[in-house]
């Protein structure tokens, strides 16, 4: 039987860790075996881990249980990055090149490192994404120079940049795992832009944008490339501190009367009910306030991006946060652009994983399918304790057979005294008739 390829990814998030295993079978499918998720607070702040240890013991509690899921060992570990100070920087190279030859994918990966090591003060250079691509002055519409001939290209690019703490105490969190190669984290929103969004939406023009706990991060598509990233440091919590700290109740009860009021972005229409001893409609002002807030910082990054609601025709959202009821609407309304809810990659399965398909996992499910596809084909996050391929000889020798003891055939038993005394009276009569006149 052949080796089984399974891929590990986590998302650590400002309120909870979250993990999968899946396993990589026939045409790039991925059928998700387990998703484990843990609960955590005041651990992880706007995408920066702070308490390393118990995020540690998180990491730890959801490994543990993946491997007692698939019988082995986790070797390695896939992780998303996000976080506050997670944006993109803008830049380009020109280079002269022989005319004679034609441009190979070797020159382009070089100018791609170039810009890499082109660091901006105070950040970490975490990816470098090309933008558009140019020879001899001319746009190359197809994204792909590969093969053209000319004097000279040009690189537009975006580097995707953070605070060096993003990766400094997540890597002391990890300590557990075999991480330590660069490929193994991952950009989350990238990883969604590649899975999630479909190929005419990034061609025509859209926005990803991910609501979470702390942060609304946004990524921006036009002419099939990425165009502009930016993370706000509002989130689906802030909603929840403002119902807490403006009603003066707890912050759970805060989050589950936010989840269970029928329209709080529609004042107007909220029943006037009580939940948890709170005012559905008094609520809903705080969460209509905070909601929009996020809304119109969502909407400001495409004059950022230099762009119009003209020039994209599609917003996708997604997120923990994004599952506020009718969220999307007050997003249509507000931007004027068309917005649908995110999908999970196509090329993942979860038959028999049933909390898989949550939509706030999408996160979780692009950066598994994203792992799958930058792993070696031989590689593998799991090193399974045995292969069931039938018994294993050690030793040639017969074994020894089984001693069958036969019993001794028993002795027949013997005439009994009746029997004889029986067989001398049958005999002495036989002698009487045979000699009548004795």
């Amino acid at each position: 039987m052949s080796k089984k390829q399974y891929i590990v990814a986590l998302e650590i998030g400002s309120s909870k860790v979250v993990g999968a295993v899946a396993e990589k079978i026939a045409d790039n499918r991925l059928e998700v075996k387990h998703v484990e998720e843990v609960l955590q607070s005041n651990c992880v702040n706007y995408g920066i881990v702070q308490n390393v240890e118990n995020i540690k013991s998180c990491i730890g509690t959801i490994l543990r249980s993946i491997e007692r899921v698939i019988s082995g060992n986790v070797t390695q570990v896939f992780v998303g990055l996000a976080g506050r100070t997670l944006h993109s920087e803008s830049s380009e190279i020109n280079r002269s090149i022989d005319a004679s030859q034609p441009i190979t994918q070797a020159i382009i990966d070089n100018i791609i490192a170039e810009g890499s090591r082109n660091g901006i003060k105070r950040y970490e250079t975490l990816k470098v994404v090309p933008r558009a691509f140019y020879v001899d002055k001319s746009l190359v519409t197809t994204n792909d120079p590969v093969g053209q001939y000319g004097n000279s290209i040009k690189i537009k690019f975006n580097m995707i940049v953070a605070n060096s703490n993003i990766m400094l105490n997540l890597k002391r969190a990890l300590s557990m795992t075999n991480t330590h190669n660069e490929r193994n984290f991952i950009i989350t929103l990238l990883a969604m832009g590649e899975h999630v969004l479909n190929p005419d939406e990034k061609r025509l023009g859209c926005m990803l944008v991910d609501m979470g706990a702390e942060t609304t991060s946004v990524a921006i598509y036009k002419g099939g490339m990425l165009a502009y990233l930016n993370t706000i440091p509002l989130g689906g919590r802030n909603i929840t501190l403002d119902i807490a700290n403006g009603m003066n109740v707890l912050e759970n009860n805060s989050e589950r009367v936010k989840k269970n009021i029928n329209n709080p972005l529609d004042v107007a229409n909220v029943d006037n009910i009580t939940i948890e001893g709170i005012s559905s409609k008094e609520a809903a002002l705080y969460i209509n306030a905070r909601a929009g807030e996020i809304i119109a910082n969502v909407n400001k990054q495409l004059e950022y991006a230099g762009m119009t609601a003209n020039e994209i025709p599609t917003i996708v959202l997604t997120g923990g946060a994004a599952q506020l009821k009718g969220i999307a609407k007050k997003v249509e309304e507000t931007t004027k652009i068309k917005v649908r809810m995110a999908n999970m990659p196509s090329n993942i399965f979860c038959h028999d994983c049933n909390n898989a398909n949550r939509p706030e996992f999408v996160q979780l499910m692009a950066l598994i399918a994203e792992a799958a596809r930058t792993i070696d084909p031989m590689d593998s996050c799991i090193t399974i304790h045995n292969y069931d391929d039938g018994p294993i000889i050690t030793d040639q020798k017969q074994a020894p057979q089984p001693v069958v003891h036969n019993p001794e055939p028993k002795k027949p038993k013997g005439t009994s005294w009746w029997n004889r005394m029986k067989d001398r009276f049958e005999s002495l009569g036989d002698k009487l008739t045979e000699d009548p006149d004795q």
